[in-house]
């Protein structure tokens, strides 16, 4: 059912937890499914210094914020801002129909990311 890439980030999750301001840190929720989101990054000038994240939903949400962290270390805001789905699935091997939903969390985590981190 879930790719092998997926269940690693599920069993073996990278940058759980919080980081203490000045990192910026938001919180969304699908509220179809319930899956809420929390990211916290740390910016050194426009580059992602460190990022952690917070997941209270199903196996893919939790594998999907993962990868997203993975994702985000080193990138700036133009490469945050031109994040994607496939992004997503790409990093967690691919996600079942049921399971899109937790691409399109993390898209709308980053956003409200950049959103609230204006430069």
């Amino acid at each position: 059912m879930h790719s092998e890439k997926l269940l690693e980030h599920f069993r073996n999750p990278q940058n759980v937890g919080e980081l203490p301001p000045p990192a910026v840190t938001v919180e969304v929720s699908n509220p179809a499914c319930g899956d809420v989101l929390r990211l916290s990054v740390l910016y050194e000038g426009d580059r992602v210094a460190d990022v952690r994240y917070k997941v209270r939903g199903c196996t893919a949400s939790i594998a999907a914020g993962s990868a997203l962290t993975v994702w985000m270390l080193g990138r700036t805001r133009a490469e945050l801002s031109s994040l994607n789905a496939a992004v997503i699935e790409e990093g967690v091997g691919g996600l079942i129909p049921e399971s899109k939903h937790a691409a399109v969390l993390c898209i709308d985590a980053v956003k409200a990311l950049l959103r609230k981190h204006r430069m």
